[in-house]
């Protein structure tokens, strides 16, 4: 058995999971017929998408995506961000990667969903700030209502 030839020209449209190490990848053409649906190591996602054309990319929104995002926006691509609880709906068999990355794939196709706006490395850093402040101040709290319930106070 040889390796088979896939025609990736003809892709308008790819779901993709997002994970650590291996990506599921699902890609359709324009008629909705499934072109692609495989895993993709994560030192390969790049050269993959490069050899693709440009095409509509969907993923369920996390932080990881956000970089993703910017990644396949410079190579061309039409990257979208979708929250999970919107394509949640669209999972039709088990939940696993596969499934996910193909439900993906039909909600960024929906005209009526609802994306998240890709943010910028800059935009995130500031985000990450106000993150570590609010956990630092709810941990200070903790510690000061624990040692009240030590140390009352004296009246």
């Amino acid at each position: 058995m040889g390796k088979h030839s896939i025609d990736l020209s003809c892709v308008t449209i790819v779901g993709l999971d997002l994970a650590k190490h291996v990506f599921q990848v699902h890609a359709v053409d324009a008629s909705g017929k499934v072109i692609l649906a495989r895993a993709v190591r994560r030192g390969q996602l790049l050269a993959f998408f490069q050899s693709l054309p440009p095409c509509l990319v969907g993923m369920e929104a996390c932080g990881s995506a956000h970089y993703w995002a910017r990644q396949l926006i410079a190579l061309g691509h039409d990257a979208r961000l979708m929250p999970p609880a919107y394509v949640k709906p669209f999972v039709r068999r088990q939940k696993n990667d596969a499934a996910d990355a193909a439900a993906i794939c039909e909600a960024v196709a929906r005209p009526s969903m609802r994306f998240v706006g890709v943010r910028t490395e800059e935009n995130q850093a500031v985000l990450m700030h106000h993150k570590a402040r609010e956990m630092l101040v709810g941990q200070r709290t903790q510690l000061i209502n624990a040692c009240a319930d030590i140390w009352p106070r004296s009246a």
